[in-house]
Order: structure tokens, then sequence, then C-alpha cells
């Protein structure tokens, strides 16, 4: 009574508890809707945020799945969330009710970062008008400027050598190759985007790939999902500065470069690049305010471009290193295949690929077992849909757990083994599996997919062309499990030697 100030409070007191129940049970009213997905019952507020691993996810989710089935419910603290499992499940959601499915949950943290009402970047944009307009100018500015030709496969290439270059400058000794894979990734978007390379060890290129390595680092875990689900504490001042200082020095360094590209661009020359590109759709849309082509979008596309070009590929070929060092016997036959096919002098070609199914079935199979995005981005349902017998409500986000898909049992002979023979029949062909979808699948599939396949079948066939990779001696064998903390999910760190072949 008397922490209470009184009898004078209670009636406070006790109209708040009831208006926090009253909100949160309005919030559970799906759960009562016939044929809602089962799932574990909500604590009062919080819902299940402490009933699931955020620290681990996927191994949660795995757990959930087993207990609930294919397709079931969480509910995070207001917010109402299906997962979707299994390859029927995730491909139903993703493609057969794909456009009631392909919009974005807001998510209050992108907010902060300049997301908002006129501009809404091109991965994380809700399903309208202005995704479609930039995804289409996306799509269409990379492939003028190489996607899917020879110009950037030649640029890709170039990179290559330059990559083989940094790896015998450590004369075989022990490296630790993600740096080394990651300026790689990053020089192939900097020349679509910025139409420039850096030389590896540039100052302001080792600057910029450490803020991106920090940005990335600080969207994992706990902490983002809570601010994301009350995002009431977001209006606590310096709060986002404080927890967030990658994200800051991110969109400030592509501030920089915007405003550098700016001053050097000639509206009557040419287009360099994408930045150049975007720059003169927004002189043609001046004075349109329907358009989406403006300054704020302009810096938010570019950030998703850089973000999400170069971190999932660089990791990725850092895991087919790993998966090379640990697997010897399938370096060495892939290391064959290169030799009968492009041999030593001349550099490798996207055509050879169709003549080289095995290293063609160990890229997938890297892909397939290192499952670096194993719960895609979140979704939206713009209307109430029916998936696997299930009603799910308009309004209700949705997880499309890819990693169900890439390790179901059901479609996979040995699907927690790395196995390339996954992607090969019985006479040795190169098999692609309706299951195989590390990019996701239907209209928010990964929109560089034709670019990120280019620079790890190149990059890939050029390092092993050219070196054979080995754990140093006495270092013990590295893990080939997953740091399921990180986002994209990487290897334990490691090193390596790269010997000269």
């Amino acid at each position: 009574m008397e922490l209470l100030g009184g009898t004078g409070l209670w009636p406070v007191a006790i109209f708040t508890v009831i208006f926090i129940l009253l909100v949160d049970l309005m919030h559970r009213r799906q759960r009562w809707t016939a044929g809602y997905p089962p799932g574990p019952v909500p604590w009062p507020v919080l819902g299940n945020l402490l009933q699931v691993d955020l620290e681990n996810m996927p191994y949660s989710l795995y757990k959930l799945q087993n207990r609930y089935g294919e397709v079931f419910s969480l509910q995070m603290a207001w917010r109402p969330m299906v997962v979707v499992n299994g390859l029927k499940a995730v491909k139903e959601v993703l493609v057969t009710c794909g456009e009631d499915t392909a919009d974005r949950p807001e998510l209050p943290i992108f907010q902060q970062n300049g997301y908002g009402p006129k501009a809404k970047g091109v991965v994380f944009a809700p399903y309208g008008p202005e995704w479609r307009e930039q995804r289409r100018f996306s799509v269409s500015t990379l492939r003028n400027f190489g996607l899917g030709r020879k110009s950037l496969e030649q640029w890709v290439t170039e990179e290559a050598g330059h990559l083989c270059d940094a790896f015998s400058d450590h004369a075989g000794s022990p490296v630790s190759p993600y740096k080394l894979l990651n300026k790689a990734v990053c020089n192939v978007i900097a020349s679509l985007i910025y139409a420039h390379r850096f030389d590896y060890g540039d100052p302001y290129f080792i600057k910029m790939l450490k803020i991106m390595e920090d940005s990335m680092e600080e969207s994992k875990g706990l902490l983002p999902e809570v601010l994301n689900t009350f995002p009431v504490l977001l209006r606590i001042p310096g709060l986002f500065d404080k927890v967030f200082p990658g994200q800051k020095s991110f969109m400030s360094m592509v501030d920089k470069l915007i405003t550098e590209h700016k001053r050097t661009w000639d509206p009557d020359q040419p287009a360099r690049d994408l930045t150049d590109a975007f720059l003169a759709e927004m002189e043609k849309a001046n004075g349109n305010p329907e358009s989406s082509f403006n300054d704020t979008n302009l810096r938010l596309v570019v950030a998703d471009l850089f973000g999400a070009g170069i971190v999932t590929t660089s990791v990725t070929l850092t895991w087919a290193l790993l998966l090379m060092i640990l697997h010897p016997d399938v370096q060495r036959r892939v290391q064959h295949e290169i030799d009968e096919v492009i041999g030593q002098v001349r550099h490798p070609e996207m055509a050879d690929q169709a003549r080289m199914p095995y290293t063609n079935a160990v890229v997938h199979e890297v892909q397939r077992f290192a499952d670096i995005a194993p719960m895609n981005a979140p979704h939206l349902t713009s209307r109430d849909v029916e998936v696997q017998g299930f009603r799910i409500p308009k309004g209700t986000m949705l997880i499309p757990n890819l990693s169900s898909v890439l390790k179901d049992e059901t479609v996979w002979e040995k699907p927690l083994q790395f196995y390339p023979e996954h992607f090969l029949d019985a006479q040795g062909h190169f098999v692609k599996h309706e299951a195989f979808m590390p990019f996701s699948a239907g209209r928010r599939a990964c929109l560089g997919e034709p670019l990120a396949r280019m620079e790890l079948f190149l990059f890939f066939t050029c390092l092993l062309q050219h070196f054979s990779f080995l754990v140093p001696e006495g270092q013990p064998r590295p893990s080939d499990y997953g740091n399921m903390k990180a986002l994209p999910v990487t290897p334990m760190p490691y090193q390596l030697c790269a010997v000269v072949r």
C-alpha cells in the first residue's frame, strides 16, 4: 500500500494492468481464429520472446517444428508470426501465394537509418508500386552494366586475378581468408555502383569494410529484436547512436560516396554506373511527387545493394575454402576437372561451367550446406491466405525457414553432411534440385542472384586453379559448424595455407 503512495494510486495501477491485458488479448485474437497454426502458449505482453533462443533461432525453430509441425505460430510481444518449414509449405508461401505474401513488415530500427514513407530502398521496401519501380530499375540497370553479359564477367575475372595475387603475397603462410575474399567481392559491387575499384591496401577501403562489418555485427542477437518489438525504446535520446554506431557510420559513408559522385556526374555523358543511372532518373522525375527516385531513396538503394551484395557472397566463399581444406579429396577432384577443362594458362569463364558438372555441384553444395541465411528476410501477408490448410490472417509476419528446405530430410540423401553428390545423377551429370533455394524464391528472390552465381563460380575455380588449400601445420582441424549468432551465418574463425600449384 505504502509503495503505491496510499490507496489513491491503486485504481490507476489496476486500470493499467487491465489495459495491458486487454491489449495483449486483442493481439492474440488470431489464435482463436479457426484454422490458425498451432504454437507455444505466449506469455502476457512478452508473447513467446523468452521461449525462443534469439542467439540461435535456426535450432529453436527446428525444435518447434518437431513439436508443432511444418507450419506453426509464435507471438513476439504484440506481433503475430507464422513460421513455414519444408519444401512444400515454403514454396506455397513464396510462389503459389507470392502476390499476397510479398509484403515486408515495418522494422523500426531501419527507420532510424532513413527508411520511411518516401524512401524504402529495394530489399525491405513494402510490396507496392515504389518497390516494383526500384526493383525494375535495379535489375535493368545492373543488366545494362554487365549483369549476365561478358563485360561484367571480365570485371569478375580481373578481380579474381587480384585476389590470387593477394593470396600469393602470403607465400603459403597461414592466413584468414575472409578479409581477402571480402575485398574482392566488395570491389565487384563498387565497380557496379561507383565505377571504382579499390586497391586492397587502400586505408579508406579497409576502413569502409570495417564499418560494414561492424554494421552487420550490430544486427544480430536479442537487442535488435527487442527494439523492433518495443519501438518506443528508440525514442530514448541517443539510444540508437549508442547501440548502432556501425550502422550510422555505414550510412554516413554512403552519403559521402554519393556526394562525391554527384560532384563528378555529367548528365550529358553516358552513365558510368548505377548511381549515375539513378541520378538520371531523378532528373527525369523532377517535380513528380509520386516518383520513388529521390535523394533519400538513392542512399537506401545504394546501401541495400552494398549490404546485400557483398557479405553474403564473401561469406559463402569463406565456407567454400573451409570445406575444401576439410575435404581434400573433393578439392583434388575439383582441381582435376579444372585441369582437364580449363588448364593452367587461361582464365576460367562462365562458359566452362556447363562442362564442369562436379565443380558446379561442389559450389551448389557449399551454398546448401553453409545455409548462411537460414530464415530469409521476413514477409508480411497483405490479405488472408491459406497455407497447408492453415488460415493466416492479413498483417501476419511470415518467416520462410529456408534452412528447413536446404536441410530437408525428405529431399536430401545426407542433409547434415557436405555431399556434392546431392547435385549429380548416376552418370555424373549436374542436377539442380527444386529444394535448392539459398537465394529464396518468388517475387522477393534475391535480385543479385545471377551476379552472385557468377562470382562464386569464377572466384572459386580461379583460386583452385592456382592454389591447393591446406590446414596450417600444427593447427587443429577447423570446425564445419557455423556461428549461428552471426548474420549471415559464418564459419568459426579459421586459417589456411594457400600453396601454389
